[in-house]
């Protein structure tokens, strides 16, 4: 029932009037003189009630359900001439037509609105010979009610426009995702060849730049892949590990050998083993202690313990620690951005994470901050 589109229009219609039929019928026990006129209400109501709901308003054009509306405003001047111009109930259930319809309809449907709901309400009250004063209530009541639909069709429209924009951007952001990871490994694959051809040429302190080389061109290989994963993950919620048991001292070096480390100590003792996705694993310790690095004080400690259960990886810096507004927020995507980032470090670390059965949270230290990794162990 909820959303946009006619179907939805149509059966929140259906609604309303389902609850102005009932609220006919509950008029039965105050008002028995008056069962003949509230029955042809509550069954009208009914009505229309069924045709929202049964219609297949979905193959007709976007704008049909608004003929609910119309058949609303004629039920209305039915109930209150059939009650001798009484309008108790007129002139909210009229309001209420309204928002409805501002927020399914154009602008100029709530206008094309205004004559039949102007007759609803005040015919009646002319057939049944009601005073000057009574009548006068229309002047008050119909630019209200259209003032309001005004105004919730002006942020109902708003809201539209932004929903259709941000599937526009996710719909680019995912197409660049993977543009990028597809088209950035073929140039990449082609670089990896030329070295390996280089380094049987080289000696001295070429082989080291060579290698230093391939190793930064594989590394922006498993980045790209990282972000094919990343995206199947986002969409489809699914990504194929190869968890192993592996030595967690060797890991955590093995991925910090692409970062500037002077400032990093590793607390891991040499027969600890941690089970997880050696590809993954490094993308998260690599994250964690970038975002250390940036954006916290040395030094950066990587300390590894475990219960036999859980294996706690935890990355602390000595900075200022986390804002309290952003605290909330701080593993989403875009959280922090700027000129050095652009905010999806923390986003893809809890991805990957979660995708291991684990969780992350950022525990305050003083000073500072650590970021901790909780991993379910492999005899766990």
């Amino acid at each position: 029932m909820l959303g946009t589109g006619p179907r939805a229009a149509a059966r929140q219609a259906a609604v309303l009037f389902l609850l102005a039929g009932l609220l006919a019928l509950v008029g039965l026990a105050g008002q028995p003189d008056r069962s003949g006129p509230l029955l042809t209400v509550a069954g009208l109501d009914f009505a229309t009630a069924l045709a929202g709901l049964l219609l297949p308003w979905h193959r007709m054009r976007p704008d049909a359900p608004a003929a609910l509306g119309l058949a609303g405003l004629a039920i209305l001047g039915l109930s209150t001439w059939s009650f001798g111009g009484v309008a108790a109930g007129t002139g909210p259930f009229l309001v209420l037509l309204y928002a409805w319809a501002a927020l399914h309809f154009r602008r100029r449907i709530l206008l094309g609105y205004a004559p039949p709901a102007t007759l609803a309400y005040v015919v009646p009250l002319v057939v049944t010979g009601q005073p000057p004063l009574v009548l006068s209530s229309a002047l008050v009541l119909l630019p209200v009610a259209l003032a309001i639909a005004f105004l919730v069709e002006a942020q109902a429209r708003h809201l539209r426009d932004d929903r259709e924009r941000l599937a526009r951007i996710e719909q680019w952001r995912s197409a660049m995702i993977s543009t990028l990871a597809h088209d950035v490994r073929s140039p990449l694959t082609t670089a990896q060849f030329a070295l390996e051809e280089l380094a049987d040429q080289v000696s001295g302190d070429g082989v080291q730049l060579i290698d230093t080389a391939q190793r930064q061109i594989a590394r922006i290989t498993r980045l790209a892949e990282g972000l094919l994963d990343l995206h199947r993950i986002d969409s489809s919620g699914q990504l194929k590990l190869d968890r192993q048991v592996l030595p967690a001292r060797a890991l955590v070096q093995g991925a910090l050998a692409h970062l500037r480390t002077a400032d990093v100590t590793i607390d891991i003792d040499e027969e600890s083993t941690i089970y997880v996705d050696p590809q993954r694993f490094e993308q998260i310790v690599v994250n964690l202690v970038g975002n250390a690095q940036r954006y916290g004080r040395p030094p950066v400690a990587v300390r590894l313990t475990s219960d036999g259960t859980v294996d706690r990886l935890e990355v602390r810096d000595h900075g200022p620690g986390i804002p309290a507004a952003l605290r909330p927020r701080l593993f989403t995507q875009f959280a922090v951005g700027g000129h050095e980032g652009v905010g999806l470090g923390l986003w893809i670390v809890r991805k990957l994470v979660e995708v291991h059965g684990g969780n992350i949270v950022a525990e305050p230290r003083e000073p500072g901050v650590a970021m901790v990794v909780s991993l379910p162990a492999a005899d766990a």
